[in-house]
């Protein structure tokens, strides 16, 4: 955990954020300005600072943020209609907060 990360504060559990869904290794909060109907944050509770910075290692997280989406879709009621992930990666690709996290958007009524 990096103690000025809010990312790593709020995963920890250090914050109010009220969370989704959580396990041993993420959490899942709404975002706080959202970009859609539906804008899930998907967490890591381990500290990784972007895409740039995986390794082998983590593989399996990488595997847990998807299969997390997958399922946060469907209880959100967007895995039929369609929705989109994403990952902004350093301050060029939109990157805001560096921690490693999923966005899962949808919801707009096409």
């Amino acid at each position: 955990m990096t103690q000025d990360c809010i990312f790593c504060n709020i995963a920890n559990g250090k914050t109010d954020t009220e969370f989704l869904y959580e396990d041993d290794h993420l959490v899942v909060f709404r975002d706080i300005k959202p970009h859609a109907p539906v804008h899930l944050l998907i967490v890591p509770k381990r500290h990784i600072r972007s895409v740039n910075d995986l390794t082998d290692d983590h593989r399996s997280i990488l595997g847990d943020l998807f299969m997390a989406a997958r399922d946060m879709a469907k209880k959100e009621g967007v895995d039929r209609s369609g929705y989109k992930l994403l990952f902004n990666v350093e301050k060029g690709g939109g990157q805001v907060i560096f921690h490693l996290h999923l966005h899962l958007m949808g919801g707009w009524k096409r």
